[in-house]
């Protein structure tokens, strides 16, 4: 079965419940949010739609609900409002009868049941947009998305905009319109159930997704949108159709359509299907209902009767954006928009063509991305998000006829579904950035405290959250590196420079990792290359040299050293790597002197005053080295190494007893140290042989 990357989870700070808990917090949260308007009264447009609606009455036939519109008038009259929804008016009829007149509870109480109803049912249609489908070898639809679908489902059941459907009677067409609008969807999906990738599916199901769509409109105009939706969602779920790919092939009528989907999998049999039943309905819906177009007066929209088409487009849009800011930002409420409550916009000049602007910027950019982006992942849920908006809230968008409302939040109880899916993405867009940012942050601290362990796991979170992230990636192969995890850490290490082939760091640490893999000619490559991307990088000579050393290339290594001492005079390692180079190949002169330079540049640096008292020794001067070994040894009394060396000085200049010493302190810190313990001995047996001779 075709699915999406089910990676969205990952990234979504927010807890995980069981699907049976899910709905249930789902079903009370909603619950909770709405419940208070259980007492409330038939207020408004309930008047009109339920208290003098004589098709609520027993003694009004059946049959005239099918030729009646919403309010109770004959849809062939010329005053009709054209609004087709006998379904709903049949529940309306069944509340009145049930309880004996009109009696609102219990209309009120079926309204918050509906919208329970619908938010539970969002649980298992988020887990599909979000996390994509794909069922068990046992028939059972999997939810790959449990946290972010959860999240979005609570969004939707307690989203404030939906106040004026659930607390209003009349809300009750938005209410049963969505419940056969999402039954319309899961219906089309189960047309899968025993499909593998696609290819086989369930005409059944097809055909029950169709009709369950026809019910949907006839409780309310927008339910035929689902029967897009479903289009969609099979071009992109179960399809996997790159739009923009598909658009080019048009464009240059590439023949090679097939490759793109277009005629694998059933898919355009499917959208045939979803066509007829649509046009069947739509058709039916329009003999019922006559050629003439709703009545509606200036009041209602003044926007559709102006006379210029620059300040009928300007006005349309400017309700565009009002309606998108409730779904962002619900603060004001209202039951009625009409009556002059938004004055039209006439100019402009008019400051609120600002809104405008926001308004398509965000949209553009969001197609853009959902076009354009390489994550196939983020161009599905994107497009479905915008779909889901967008195409339910078309029949009251005035593009197609026009509608009898300026703004009315019950039209965008459908188009929240969308905007539901966009934020729980976006949510974890942000979720994603702060995660990666703590898991580097904590691996980093970890590492620094010497945690290794900890802080890889920590790092590899970061670098699986991002896999861009290429600081992570240098800081993990630095770890690995030191745990001899060499061929691990060459591949994070070149895959952080292929990502940017400038990151000097990396390129210094993989000639590291290359230089103990012993691929010398690599790892001198990766060092230049490092030092050409950072050209003050005394640390890159300084490994460059250590390289060159390895390889006997000792003239090389002490230029690498000397550039690394020059960028940075300061810079310990490569002065003591300088003496002591010189001091194995014989040099001592010269070594001298760099130890007497290094000094003066870092006078309080015990490794210097160490390695120098060495080459000093070797020069006989032993006063001199006598003075910087107890320097050093004052600086840090541990070291096992200064102590044995200083004894070999005593030893070569004479003074057996403090070399005795000196030998016992470093096998007392250090009882492995090489050389040290035959140095020992050499010098016990030579006390022994004095002392016989003394008593001889």
């Amino acid at each position: 079965m075709a699915q999406m990357e089910p990676n969205l989870d990952h990234d979504v700070s927010w807890f995980l419940l069981p699907s049976y808990w899910a709905k249930m917090v789902v079903a009370l949260i909603s619950f909770l949010c709405f419940a208070n308007s259980y007492d409330g009264d038939f207020v408004f447009d309930d008047s009109e739609a339920i208290i003098n609606n004589k098709d609520l009455r027993a003694e009004t036939p059946l049959g005239d609900l099918w030729y009646h519109d919403f309010w109770g008038s004959k849809l062939s009259s010329n005053t009709s409002h054209k609004s087709y929804r006998p379904l709903t008016v049949l529940t309306f009829r069944i509340n009145y009868l049930f309880a004996g007149g009109f009696y609102p509870i219990g209309f009120h109480v079926i309204n918050i049941i509906l919208h329970c109803t619908i938010s539970v049912l969002m649980v298992d249609v988020f887990s599909i947009l979000l996390g994509g489908l794909q069922f068990s070898n046992k028939g059972r639809r999997l939810n790959l998305a449990p946290k972010s679908s959860l999240l979005a489902a609570l969004l939707f059941a307690v989203h404030p905009v939906h106040t004026e459907c659930v607390a209003g009677i009349v809300g009750r067409a938005d209410l049963l319109c969505a419940l056969f609008f999402l039954l319309s969807f899961l219906g089309y999906c189960k047309a899968f159930k025993e499909s593998k990738e696609g290819h086989t599916f369930s005409v059944f199901w097809v055909l029950v997704s169709v009709v369950l769509g026809a019910i949907a409109m006839l409780c309310k105009e927008q339910g035929i949108t689902i029967l897009g939706l479903n289009a969609v969602f099979d071009a992109l779920v179960i399809n996997k159709i790159n739009l923009l790919e598909l658009i080019r092939k048009l464009l240059y009528k590439d023949k090679s359509l097939e490759n793109a989907g277009l005629l694998r999998k059933g898919l355009l049999f499917r959208i045939t299907l979803l066509m007829c039943g649509g046009a069947g309905i739509l058709y039916i819906r329009w003999r019922i209902m006559g050629t003439g177009p709703p009545a509606f007066t200036e009041v209602d929209n003044p926007a559709s009767f102006a006379d210029s088409l620059f300040v009928r487009a300007i006005n349309y849009n400017y309700y565009y954006s009002l309606n998108a800011w409730l779904l962002l930002c619900p603060w004001w409420l209202c039951f009625d928009w009409s009556m002059g409550c938004i004055p039209l916009i006439k100019s402009v000049s008019d400051w609120r063509i600002i809104a405008l602007a926001a308004l398509w910027f965000c949209l553009i950019g969001l197609i853009c991305q959902a076009l354009c982006s390489e994550d196939s992942h983020k161009r599905r849920i994107l497009t479905l998000g915008l779909g889901f908006l967008i195409i339910p809230f078309l029949p009251a968008s005035n593009l197609f006829f026009r509608v009898g409302f300026v703004v009315a939040e019950r039209v965008i109880y459908l188009p929240s579904i969308g905007y539901c899916i966009l934020f729980t993405y976006g949510f974890s867009l942000l979720s994603k950035q702060a995660k990666k940012k703590v898991h580097y942050n904590v691996g980093k601290n970890l590492a620094d405290k010497g945690n290794q362990s900890a802080a890889i796991k920590y790092y590899r979170e970061a670098v699986r959250l991002n896999p861009k992230y290429v600081h992570a990636m240098n800081n993990l192969g630095n770890i690995l590196k030191e745990r001899n995890e060499l061929h691990e850490a060459e591949e994070l290490l070149s895959l952080a420079v292929q990502i940017q082939p400038d990151f000097a760091a990396a390129w210094m640490n993989l000639g590291i990792v290359q230089n103990s893999l012993r691929r010398f000619e690599e790892a001198e490559q990766s060092y230049w290359t490092a030092i050409k991307h950072r050209k003050k990088y005394p640390d890159c000579y300084y490994n460059l040299g250590r390289l060159y050393a390895d390889l006997n290339r000792h003239i090389d290594a002490l230029n690498a050293w000397r550039n690394a001492t020059v960028l940075k005079p300061e810079h310990s390692l490569a002065w003591n790597n300088m003496i002591i180079l010189l001091d194995n190949t014989g040099n001592l002169a010269q070594a001298e002197a760099v130890g007497r330079e290094a000094l003066e540049l870092i006078p309080n640096d015990h490794s210097l005053m160490f390695s120098l008292a060495n080459v000093l020794g070797k020069s006989q001067k032993y006063k001199e080295s006598e003075a910087l070994f107890l320097k050093a040894i004052k600086a840090n009394p541990n070291a096992a190494s200064y102590h044995g060396n200083l004894a070999v000085l005593y030893h070569r200049w004479g003074n057996l007893d403090l070399a005795k010493k000196h030998y016992e302190v470093s096998l007392k810190l250090d009882p492995m140290a090489p050389g040290t313990k035959e140095n020992y001995n050499l010098l016990r047996r030579k006390l022994e042989q004095l002392q016989k001779k003394g008593g001889a």
